[in-house]
């Protein structure tokens, strides 16, 4: 049995990746899909179902904060194919330890936010209470309500 080649045109695969026309032309023009991309007969570009998951992966690691220059050189391993694991393993070492420190990083700033809230929300609530002090009826003598009563 013929194994069934999906077809979709880039405004299909904008709205499955997210990825708009711009940036999947640009994707294209800088090399970082694994295939070249197919055209269809009216020269209009056609994906397949495997550049969607390449894609997907291209998101995941841009996303991550891998510069362009690295997936263009994961990319062109990819392309090569087999024999060339450990350099696409350096490569990925070298990202996963820049994640691990930007990670670091930022439960270092979610932490100190974490502690900034806690201070504020105590403020809030300390003028609240303040406020609620202020303008609650004080006890009165009956010299007070006297007038009252008048």
């Amino acid at each position: 049995m013929a194994e069934i080649t999906t077809s979709l045109s880039i405004g299909q695969v904008a709205e499955r990746t997210g990825l708009s026309v711009h940036a999947l032309r640009f994707y294209e023009r800088e090399g970082l899909f694994v295939n070249p991309v197919r055209r269809g007969p009216g020269g209009r570009r056609v994906y397949s179902q495997d550049d969607v998951d390449w894609l997907t992966v291209c998101i995941i690691l841009r996303a991550s904060g891998m510069p362009l220059p690295a997936l263009s050189r994961y990319a062109d391993l990819v392309r090569e194919g087999a024999g060339n694991e450990e350099e696409r393993l350096a490569l990925m070492r070298e990202h996963q330890a820049h994640v691990t420190a930007q990670i670091g990083r930022l439960t270092e700033s979610l932490d100190l936010i974490r502690f900034k809230v806690g201070v504020y929300e105590d403020l809030v609530d300390q003028g609240d209470a303040a406020t609620r002090q202020c303008h609650a009826p004080s006890p009165s003598t009956d010299e007070e309500l006297t007038p009252l009563r008048r």
